[in-house]
Parts: structure tokens; C-alpha cells; sequence
């Protein structure tokens, strides 16, 4: 996909990864909508990325994404403001065992609500011009993390859903690409949570652990994380592919066994 003049929607931009993949965006031609629930660190963000980038192709909208109301709403300023959507980047997340509601909410309720609104307006049975929809997950999606099972759990939720929804885009001719990313530990504020009990609750125990894991294992630079987004989006044959990001092996992609036979539909 040629990127120059796309509109890409981007949740849990204001830092982190998600503000690496809008600056990433920006620098390629792309409008891009900034989305996060933090509005001192959005506006912030926003700000930063003016300095390098023409302030009128980007937008900022505070948004809780776990409020249907108010991700229903962002989608609406966006089209309303931009006039399309080419690309939704699913990457608001949180790590809070405590409040395993919320993490449910937040990791995998509202990535399943925003790819629903994004398909809204890009499916070509709505009248739509197709697009790319990337899901951030986790290798938490992969394998078992002891330490955050209602994580591990959001995250297996992600790539199920993106894996089937990306097969129904397919079956269906919705014109539109849905992978996953599952990178390892990476440079960003969630990888605090581990340390705090008040997130963590019952597992705030295993924080020696996880942090024996992260020194062997390494961090990842969100700049990684976005290659692995570029390269999503620019190779048009990758639709259900789950992508893993480590330190050892680089972006490499999950391999599954054969899918069941899938029905035709007439």
C-alpha cells in the first residue's frame, strides 16, 4: 500500500509504541489519528510530533477505548475530519491482574469494537475501499505468562479473533488485512506495571521473576516494533499472519498447522 495521503487511526498513541507508530506514519505521507486516554500526554505528544511534521495532517482525540461511546465517537471525529480511514492500529493496552475487568476491557473488548467500527467504513461489501487493520498482542498471546494470566488470556484473545477475523475478510471479500504483532518486553511505560502491587495484586510476587526474565530476554526498542508495522503493511499478501518480535530472532511469524477446511459462501 502507498501510503502517501492514507488516514491511519492509532490507539494508546501518546507514547510508547503507539507514538512510534504515528511519527512512523507521519514520516511515510500519512494522516494519522492520534488516540488516548491520556490528555496531557496526547496533547504533549501531539506537540512533539508538529516539530517535525505538518500540524494539519494529524489529529488528537482523548478517548478511554474501553467506552464504547466514546471510541464510537473518536471514530466519528476522525471520518468527519479526515473524510476516510485506511488504517486502524489497535495498540492500546494495559497490564492490571488487579482489575482483570478493566484489562479485559481495555486488551481485548475494544480491539474486537475497533476492528468492528474499522471495518465499518473500509469493507467493500459497505461500500468501503478496503485497508489494513494491525492488532498489537503480546508473546503473551503465544505462550502462558504465569505472572498475568487475565494478560495472557487478552492477549490469546487478540490473535484468535484477528486470526478468524482475518479468514472471514477473506471469505467474504471485505478487501481488508487484519494481522497481528506479539512482540517481547519492550521500552514502554506497561512494562512498569510489573512493579506495582496495586496493578499487579496476588502476582505482584512473581515481580523478581519477571524481571529475571526481562535481563535475559533484553528489551526491545519500539523502533523495532515499528519495522514490523511497516512491513505488515507493505506486503499485501499477509493477511492473518501473526507476527513475533524478539531480541534473539528479530520479526520473524508464528507458524500454525493447517487451518480446518473453511466454508464457501454463495
Amino acid at each position: 500500500m502507498a501510503l502517501s495521503d492514507k488516514v491511519a487511526l492509532v490507539t494508546g498513541a501518546a507514547q510508547g509504541i503507539g507514538k512510534a507508530f504515528s511519527a512512523a506514519l507521519l514520516r511515510q505521507g500519512c494522516k494519522v489519528v492520534i488516540l488516548d486516554m491520556n490528555a496531557v500526554a496526547g496533547e504533549a505528544c501531539k506537540n512533539d510530533l508538529d516539530t517535525e511534521f505538518d500540524s494539519a495532517n494529524s489529529l488528537f482525540i482523548a478517548c478511554d477505548v474501553g467506552s464504547e461511546e466514546q471510541l464510537k465517537c473518536a471514530f466519528k471525529k476522525q471520518l468527519n475530519h479526515f473524510g476516510s480511514l485506511d488504517i486502524l492500529c489497535n495498540n492500546a493496552g494495559i497490564n492490571n491482574e488487579n482489575n482483570w475487568e478493566q484489562t479485559i476491557n481495555v486488551n481485548l473488548t475494544s480491539v474486537i469494537r475497533g476492528t468492528y467500527l474499522a471495518l465499518d467504513y473500509m469493507s467493500k461489501q459497505n461500500g468501503g475501499k478496503g485497508g489494513i487493520i494491525v492488532n498489537i498482542a503480546s508473546l503473551a498471546g503465544i505462550y502462558p505468562a504465569p505472572h498475568g494470566p487475565v494478560y495472557t488470556a487478552t492477549k490469546h484473545g487478540v490473535v484468535g479473533f484477528s486470526r478468524a477475523i482475518a479468514a472471514t475478510s477473506k471469505l467474504a471479500g471485505y478487501g481488508v488485512r487484519i494481522n497481528t504483532i506479539c512482540p517481547a518486553f519492550v521500552d514502554t511505560p506497561l512494562l512498569s506495571s510489573v512493579n506495582s502491587k496495586e496493578m499487579m495484586g496476588n502476582y505482584y510476587i512473581f515481580k523478581d521473576t519477571v524481571q529475571k526474565l526481562i535481563d535475559f530476554y533484553g528489551i526491545l526498542d519500539p523502533s523495532l516494533i515499528v519495522q514490523g508495522l511497516m512491513k505488515i503493511i507493505q506486503e499485501e499478501d499477509l493477511n492473518g499472519a501473526v507476527m513475533r518480535i524478539t531480541k534473539t530472532k528479530g520479526i520473524h511469524f508464528e507458524t500454525y498447522e493447517s487451518a480446518l477446511i473453511q466454508p464457501e459462501l454463495k
